[in-house]
């Protein structure tokens, strides 16, 4: 059974840092494509960033230069450094995972969720 646990949210000032954590089981996350989707209230879930099975990474024109996501391989886990952040950066943060490897920004495309973390940014 797949699990995808998420941790590190919070609250922080506009320029401040955070780093997510996704906490796999049940996959093996340099087996799959892993990905960080966010949604605001009132809006439709948006892709942040994903790093596919070979560790290329993508990232959403918004966050570039930004953010940055990796793997830790021996913790089987996923990180999204979240660096000079702005309040348009508040949302609730989701990690998912799929195993194909095309349109890695289209959510329903995604086979498994975390419960995802909350993440505000104050100006």
């Amino acid at each position: 059974q797949v699990q995808l646990v998420e941790s590190g949210g919070g609250l922080v000032q506009s320029g401040g840092s955070l780093r997510l954590t996704c906490s796999a089981s049940g996959l093996i996350v340099t087996d799959y494509n892993m990905a960080w989707f966010r949604q605001a209230p009132g809006k439709e879930r948006e892709f942040v960033a994903a790093v596919r099975w070979n560790r290329r990474t993508i990232y959403a024109d918004s966050v570039k230069g930004r953010f940055t996501i990796s793997t830790d391989n021996a913790k089987n886990t996923v990180y999204l450094q979240m660096n000079s952040l702005k309040p348009e950066d508040t949302a609730v943060y989701y990690c998912a995972s799929r195993r194909t490897d095309w349109n890695l920004i289209q959510s329903d495309l995604y086979d498994y969720w975390g419960q995802g973390t909350q993440v505000t940014v104050s100006s």
